[in-house]
């Protein structure tokens, strides 16, 4: 899939959401809490579809921000509904396979359209590395965070992948640190440093907090807020039991975990 860009005048402060995995309930908690801090436009980071039992009505949620300027970029489990599954797990191929039956033509339309890569002159949006976005890598420390921002030689990189949330800057050595956020604390991220952030996961944390994960930044005052937002989790993993969905994806939810 081509790479797409958008012109610098299109940055404003910008809601930051990956890894929805199906989950409507956070979806909806999340962008509620970013409506409620004013924001101006969205972006998701991939893997909008994978582990819940809503895909169809977050889909059609991203497909209509997307028609009002939203960056949307595809991840693994995207790619998956179209493509091969290898490299999952049992649980995700089985959620996987029970997706694919779930959607329709617009459905796998819009999936399929989704470029891997959106960036502007200061500004890349991704689900897992820049650097080769399609071998879906993890960004896990400061050598594979420097490979995706040299790839794309941009100020500043925002990601998903991972479930977390970490920031990663330049330091005075030029080598990368991690710097784990508290949410709600704006943090400074001007453009005389580069910045790779990796937002966390929306649909499905796992650093044992259930609350949904999502980031704003905002562009005018480079700054960043990494958010977590309380939702009905409860309600998500009992309509992936009601699906007959592996029973460990609504665990997750419960456990945050």
């Amino acid at each position: 899939m081509p790479d797409g860009v958008l012109p610098v005048a299109a940055i404003m402060r910008v809601a930051l959401l990956a890894d929805l995995h199906g989950n409507l309930e956070a979806l909806d908690a999340c962008m509620r809490h970013a409506r409620a801090q004013g924001v101006d436009r969205f972006a998701f980071l991939g893997d909008l579809v994978g582990y819940g039992a809503d895909p169809c009505a977050v889909l059609e949620r991203v497909a209509r921000e997307a028609e009002q300027g939203a960056v949307v970029v595809g991840g693994n489990h995207d790619a998956a509904v179209a493509g091969p599954d290898d490299g999952m797990n049992d649980d995700a191929r089985r959620a996987m396979d029970w997706t694919r039956r779930q959607l329709g033509r617009a459905h796998t339309d819009f999936i399929s359209g989704l470029p891997l890569l959106v960036r502007d002159e200061a500004i890349c949006h991704v689900h897992a590395s820049a650097c080769e976005p399609q071998r879906w890598t993890y960004i896990t420390d400061d050598i594979a965070a420097s490979r995706s921002l040299a790839s794309v030689d941009c100020t500043w990189t925002f990601c998903g992948h991972v479930h977390d949330q970490v920031l990663y800057y330049q330091g005075a050595g030029r080598r990368l640190m991690a710097f784990r956020p508290t949410p709600g604390a704006a943090v400074p991220v001007g453009a005389h440093r580069r910045w790779l952030a990796i937002v966390g996961s929306a649909g499905q944390p796992r650093d044992h907090n259930t609350a949904a994960a999502y980031a704003l930044f905002d562009h005018a005052r480079g700054r960043l807020v990494f958010h977590r937002v309380p939702y009905d989790h409860f309600a998500a993993a009992a309509k992936i039991r009601a699906a007959g969905l592996p029973e460990a994806l609504a665990a997750c939810l419960e456990r945050g975990a």
